[in-house]
C-alpha cells in the first residue's frame, strides 16, 4: 500500500510515520498492491486531527478522529474503518478480493452474523430540476433549504455537481471526473 502522511500546521515525526507503517500492515492484507492510503495530520489546540483516506479500486474509506495525541487518533481511525469494513462485509467483499475479505474476516472472528445482510433501503426518491448555478449560489441555496448537500448543475463548466456542509462548518464541492 503506497502511503502518503500530509501534515498541516505540524511536521509528523518519524515515530508517527513508523506507528502508522505498521498499523496500516495490519489492515493492507485486504486491500490491493494499487491501494493508496492517505494520512492528513492536523494540529489544533489542545487536539490533534488525524483524517485516514484508503482509496483501493474505485473505493474510498475514510475516517477523521481527534484526541490529545496523534497516535491515538491514528489508531481511532483504522479502528473505525476496521468497523466499517466489518458492518459492510457482503458489500465491500464484492468490490474487494474475495478471498482476503475471508481471511481477514477469520483473523479478526467475524462471524457471518455480525455483519449486516441484504440490501440498502431506498425509503425516499426524488427527482431535482438542475440549473446552471455558480457553487457559492449552491451553497446559499443549500443554507436557505436547511440540507447538508445540494446536487447542482455548475455554470462555470457545465458539470453535475454536489455541494456539502464539512463538520468543521466549512463547505466542499464535489465534482465529477470522467
Amino acid at each position: 500500500m503506497k502511503t502518503t502522511i500530509i501534515g498541516r500546521k505540524c511536521t509528523p515525526k518519524d515515530s508517527f510515520r513508523d506507528h502508522a507503517e505498521k498499523k496500516l500492515k495490519k489492515i493492507d492484507k485486504f486491500f490491493s498492491d494499487e491501494a493508496e492510503a492517505k494520512i492528513t495530520v492536523t494540529v489544533e489546540k489542545p487536539e490533534q486531527i488525524v483524517e485516514l483516506t484508503i482509496k483501493n479500486r474505485g473505493m474510498y474509506f475514510r475516517a477523521e478522529e481527534s484526541a490529545a495525541d496523534m497516535n491515538d487518533a491514528f489508531d481511532a481511525c483504522v479502528d473505525f474503518i476496521i468497523r466499517k469494513i466489518r458492518k459492510n462485509k457482503t458489500k465491500v467483499s464484492k468490490k474487494l478480493r474475495e478471498d482476503t475479505v475471508i481471511d481477514w474476516a477469520a483473523d479478526f472472528d467475524i462471524d457471518d452474523d455480525d455483519a449486516e445482510e441484504g440490501e440498502f433501503d431506498i425509503i425516499r426518491s426524488k427527482s431535482v430540476v438542475l440549473k446552471p448555478e455558480m457553487p457559492e449560489e449552491a451553497i446559499l441555496q443549500m443554507e436557505m433549504l436547511g440540507h447538508r448537500f445540494y446536487l447542482f448543475l455548475n455554470g462555470e463548466n457545465e458539470k453535475i455537481c454536489v455541494v456539502y456542509k464539512r463538520k468543521d462548518g466549512g463547505y466542499g464541492l464535489i465534482e465529477p471526473e470522467i
